[in-house]
């Protein structure tokens, strides 16, 4: 039993494993953390740091849902959050597969932009693209808020290099057979692919989700605002309430929880099948 048990568990795996745990208990103690504060009252939170509440309360909770509008700042974050997933997993599978099939000239520029915007935060980018929305008249509109973040390059180069591992023979015996490109892809070339797709629809919800800049910038109605933006506004008059806070961080990350334990499956598949992990 001994030595069965010595050569399930090497010492390398014991060491992983044990890393593993740690990173996981740093990754969860902020998580904990707030949800800690967020039972306490606003001056416990203040004046007693300690991990564990003295006095648990819920108030900050009943606060947080009597004074913002959460149904609503819920169906616009998931209106935006879907629209540009599903826009993305169209626009960058179609980007990529043309790249990774096909020769044309100033295929190494096109290569080389989409690699150079990879450098920059996309926070640079929102005055010129606040120009362009309103000049076009989208200020205080959903596509407002949709369609600049539809062309992220990261997931471009994702499916690109998953493409390029893609074996070339299924889609010459198709060819052979009278495909044309458009079938050989929606047939042949995207049902191979669902664990890379899955893997950047995942990261797409979420980083729309969590994003609170641009939605900031584009509109100015509370009946637009998403969850981010929504929880901003819900402070007291005399300042931050700390608890209150953590509660409505608490709520507008909920869905993102959700979301990564039942696809954290698909998360990582996508990730080894992208060939980027060991890049």
């Amino acid at each position: 039993m001994t030595t069965r048990s010595a050569r399930r568990w090497p010492p390398a795996q014991i060491a992983l494993t044990a890393v593993a745990a740690a990173l996981s208990l740093v990754w969860l103690a902020p998580l904990a953390w707030a949800l800690s504060t967020s039972l306490k009252s606003p001056t416990e939170s203040v004046t007693s740091p300690h991990w564990i509440p003295e006095h648990v309360t819920l108030d900050s909770w009943k606060e947080v849902l009597r004074a913002g509008d959460i149904p609503n700042w819920f169906v616009n974050s998931v209106v935006v959050s879907v629209c540009v997933t599903v826009i993305v997993l169209l626009v960058s599978s179609l980007a990529g597969y043309g790249l990774a099939r096909t020769e044309f000239r100033g295929k190494g520029a096109v290569l080389g932009l989409i690699m150079a915007g990879l450098m920059f935060s996309p926070a640079i980018l929102g005055v010129p693209l606040f120009t362009t929305v309103q000049s076009l008249g989208m200020v205080d509109t959903y596509w407002g808020m949709i369609l600049p973040q539809c062309a992220p390059a990261a997931m471009v180069y994702i499916l690109y290099k998953f493409f390029q591992g893609l074996p070339r023979e299924l889609e010459e015996a198709a060819f052979i057979d009278g495909a044309g490109r458009w079938r050989i892809f929606f047939t042949i070339v995207l049902p191979l692919s669902k664990p890379s797709l899955s893997a950047v629809g995942i990261f797409t919800f979420i980083a729309s989700w969590n994003n609170f800049l641009w939605p900031y910038m584009v509109t100015n109605n509370p009946d637009l605002m998403t969850m981010p933006n929504g929880i901003a506004t819900v402070q007291n008059a005399f300042g931050i309430v700390w608890p209150q806070l953590m509660a409505g961080g608490l709520i507008a990350g909920l869905p993102l929880i959700i979301v990564f334990v039942f696809f954290q499956s698909q998360i990582v598949r996508g990730v080894a099948h992208t060939g980027l992990a060991g890049q």
